[in-house]
């Protein structure tokens, strides 16, 4: 038996996002019929308004209001502007803010480097960090937070070896990490432990 068009649309709207299988995307289709209209309303307005509304700074590269372009971090005169993290993905950002530890400013990859993705440094935000360390003297530290797996790894090193001869110190996030982790993941005790306990790249 086959859904009615509108659900069997509604079911592969919701099997495209991550980590959704079919069965999931199934019951989520079929809660949604249940869901009082102004709510169905209300989140349809939402994923509307996120992709109107949202866009990555221009500076860093997290994500921001397009009304707030820099964002409210570049833009925060009370940062430590001589450390940028490195970050693979804006929820990374949101990760370490909660820790309330690391006070410096950040730069987001949006990807890694991955070859067998056919993902190269071109296809990430990495251009833009190069060009955002040759213009501002101020920045003495990169801290490279990407992910303890083999494309995190590699990407580290790749801005290691690109930014050590411009004289900036590279540290990698380190102790509390566990190889093969991710940074969105992680608590904020071992947040802070991976910044404290940085080693140098």
């Amino acid at each position: 038996m086959q859904y009615p068009e509108p659900i069997a649309k509604l079911i592969d709207s919701y099997s495209k996002l991550p980590g959704v299988g079919a069965k999931t995307a199934s019951r989520l289709a079929f809660y949604t019929l249940t869901m009082d209209p102004e709510d169905v309303k209300n989140f349809a307005d939402s994923l509307s308004t996120v992709k109107d509304s949202i866009t990555f700074c221009e500076i860093c590269g997290n994500i921001t209001s397009k009304d707030e372009n820099p964002c409210a971090i570049c833009m925060d005169s009370s940062r430590d502007r001589s450390t940028v993290l490195v970050l693979q993905n804006p929820k990374d950002v949101m990760a370490m803010e909660q820790t309330q530890e690391y006070h410096g400013l950040y730069h987001v990859l949006n990807g890694v480097i991955s070859p067998s993705a056919g993902t190269g440094p071109e296809d990430i935000n990495l251009p833009a960090l190069i060009r955002r360390l040759s213009k501002d003297d101020e920045i003495k530290e990169v801290i490279v937070g990407t992910n303890a797996n083999t494309d995190g790894e590699a990407t580290a090193m790749y801005i290691a070896r690109l930014v050590k001869p411009a004289n900036i110190k590279v540290t990698r996030l380190a102790s509390g990490l566990a190889v093969g982790s991710d940074i969105d993941y992680a608590d904020q005790l071992t947040l802070i432990k991976s910044i404290e306990g940085r080693n140098e790249l």
